[in-house]
């Protein structure tokens, strides 16, 4: 050994076991692809039944009446509607069942006696929920494109404003629909993760955060707290219509980012804070 080696020592290689042992455990089980394939079950529906029928206008972002002109809009029509139960469900299960269901079978203590950090056992935990996020919304997104196109076909698209853009700017922009609406999802993933260090009932913690959720959707329909409104974590997750008009209105959506982070951060630290100085006995 030369004193080169002795003076400069190798830079310590950050492992990721962790994290693809955690990836592995969330994608493995059953119950987490019946719930993926039920979130790629609706865009399935949406399709066969505009297929069958002629869409109707309603609230929110005109996309259903689009779709018979690009199948772009099946996946956005998806989108609009899972965002209120069936996404928010999916991220749900899997932030409450972080901690809690480590806690219920058992394993807590023996996965801290590895040892492993308590802080970044929280931010793989945190990592891991944040990618299902996205895989959760990419499901639904994919899904969607490859029916709408397969069964509408795609071509130019006519945005909210009246202005067409070629097929992979729209693609582009369905795409970037899709990232925004997993950040906003990542950061209920961040409130599930702190509920999940208050209880060692995972269906507990996953039936808290859904109903986090629609307090805050039931919250931002009432106008008598409409200076609450742009505080509440669902407010801006309708902003995603944003990106469809031309130009493309930033506001919302940057608020929508702005409140998505401030939540993931807020609620992280929280869980780390109660999770750090927490008794673990199972």
């Amino acid at each position: 050994m030369s004193a080169a080696d002795v003076l400069v020592p190798s830079p310590r290689r950050i492992s990721t076991r962790f994290l693809r042992s955690e990836l592995r455990l969330i994608f493995r089980r059953r119950r987490n692809l019946a719930g993926l394939v039920v979130l790629a079950a609706v865009p399935v529906m949406i399709s066969v039944a505009v297929k069958t029928s002629a869409p109707h206008r309603g609230d929110g972002p005109d996309f259903f009446t689009s779709i018979t002109e690009n199948g772009l809009f099946v996946a956005l029509a998806a989108l609009t509607i899972e965002l209120g139960l069936f996404l928010p469900l999916a991220v749900a299960a899997i932030s409450g069942d972080a901690v809690a269901g480590e806690a219920n079978t058992g394993t807590l203590r023996y996965l801290l006696t590895v040892p492993v950090d308590r802080a970044r056992l929280l931010g793989v935990k945190y990592i891991a929920v944040v990618i299902f996020s996205l895989a959760a919304t990419l499901t639904v997104t994919l899904t969607g494109i490859v029916l709408g196109v397969v069964m509408f076909g795609g071509g130019s698209m006519t945005l909210l404003s009246g202005t067409q853009i070629d097929f992979g700017q729209g693609l582009l922009r369905v795409l970037l629909a899709s990232a925004y609406l997993a950040v906003c999802f990542a950061s209920l993933g961040a409130v599930g993760l702190f509920i999940s260090t208050l209880t060692e009932q995972p269906s507990g913690a996953m039936i808290a955060v859904l109903m986090f959720s629609t307090a805050s959707f039931i919250l931002d329909g009432i106008p008598q707290v409409d200076w609450l409104h742009p505080f509440l974590i669902t407010h801006n997750w309708l902003a995603f219509g944003d990106l469809f008009r031309s130009p493309i209105a930033w506001t919302g959506v940057q608020h929508g980012v702005y409140v998505a982070v401030a939540y993931a951060v807020v609620f992280w630290l929280a869980a780390w804070a109660r999770f750090a100085a927490k008794d673990v006995t199972s």
